[in-house]
């Protein structure tokens, strides 16, 4: 079973899911587009991730060996939603699963580099380790943080059987890309418009993992993963912050642009402006407090060997390849 199956990340993992021959049960909410879940052989199931006992009632006549939780949320109007849903949801549905599957082999959580904050900022930039204390600067880091606190302090599952750990495994993408992806495909609307957006003048080291390595890392955790082993993911290359741009720019056929850089205190207004606006229309947008805090790190280099080693992770495509995928797909789909 994918929770939010119906999302970016999640209909990839249903998709390699029912390519291994799997019976794959898509978890959707009720209010959510299945345009990327039309497979006949993909069972939907909406599940209710704000109430434990509702979730317990839904599954408790299904058995699963593994459950990837991709649900959350990115972008949210109010702080508190970020943990409602990232962290809140996930302690009901461990909760729930802990109750009614009995042959659970493998529960793999997408977690995110966020939670790790402005780390090893002092150049030259140092990669991000699992042993490096997180201090994350978002709301959404932190309400992803938390849930992987909680995992952590988990009870025995099963007591009656012996006892064992909840068989979780956390896996923290960095900036996911890839054909159905909307933040990053901003930036190539931006560019298609002649306009590339960058922001402070210090360098800025980042890190980037196509959706299918990520959903790769995900098989090779329900398989190899150790229980209570937290997995950084990238494509194992550091790039500038003018790299991504400069391909998308390749792949559009290398339109006239203006590349504005403009200093953090301008960033810290215009989001801060964001941030008003959509609290006074209800609209949830990009330019916000976390994309400030987001944008302004100037280190995303993180440490995959333990993915390499422990699971046999190997980076499939990388940036320019990627770009190059994405770019057609959106084109193919008159996103662009």
């Amino acid at each position: 079973m994918i929770t939010g199956a119906s999302g970016f990340i999640g209909s990839f993992i249903v998709e390699e899911a029912l390519r291994r021959g799997f019976e794959t049960w898509a978890a959707v909410r009720k209010s959510s587009s299945t345009a990327f879940l039309q497979d006949e052989r993909i069972h939907l199931i909406a599940l209710n991730l704000s109430s434990e006992e509702q979730l317990k009632e839904q599954l408790k006549d299904l058995q699963f060996d593994y459950v990837v939780h991709a649900a959350g949320v990115t972008k949210c109007l109010k702080k508190e939603d970020f943990f409602r849903i990232n962290t809140e949801g996930t302690k009901h549905l461990v909760r729930a699963l802990m109750a009614t599957q009995h042959n659970l082999q493998r529960f793999v959580y997408i977690s995110s580099l966020s939670i790790m904050g402005a780390i090893r900022e002092e150049q030259p930039y140092q990669e991000i380790r699992e042993s490096d204390e997180a201090k994350p600067n978002t709301a959404y880091g932190k309400s992803k943080l938390e849930a992987e606190q909680w995992l952590s302090q988990l009870p025995l599952y099963l007591e009656g059987d012996g006892g064992r750990l909840f068989p979780y495994v956390i896996l923290r993408p960095t900036g996911v890309y890839g054909p159905r992806e909307r933040d990053y495909f901003m930036m190539a609307k931006s560019i298609k418009a002649h306009t590339d957006f960058a922001v402070g003048f210090k360098q800025q080291d980042i890190t980037f993992v196509y959706v299918t390595d990520v959903v790769q890392a995900v098989f090779l955790a329900c398989e190899k993963g150790v229980t209570g082993r937290r997995y950084f993911l990238s494509d194992g290359e550091v790039y500038q912050s003018s790299t991504f741009s400069d391909l998308i720019r390749k792949e559009l056929g290398n339109p006239w642009w203006i590349r504005i850089t403009a200093p953090i205190w301008l960033l810290r207004i215009i989001t801060f402006c964001g941030e008003y606006v959509g609290r006074l229309t209800g609209k949830v947008t990009a330019l916000n407090n976390d994309k400030y805090n987001i944008m302004r790190q100037r280190n995303w280099r993180c440490d995959i060997e333990p993915a390499r080693r422990e699971l046999g992770y190997e980076p499939q495509v990388k940036l320019e390849e990627g770009v190059k995928r994405s770019i057609a797909w959106y084109k193919k789909n008159n996103w662009l």
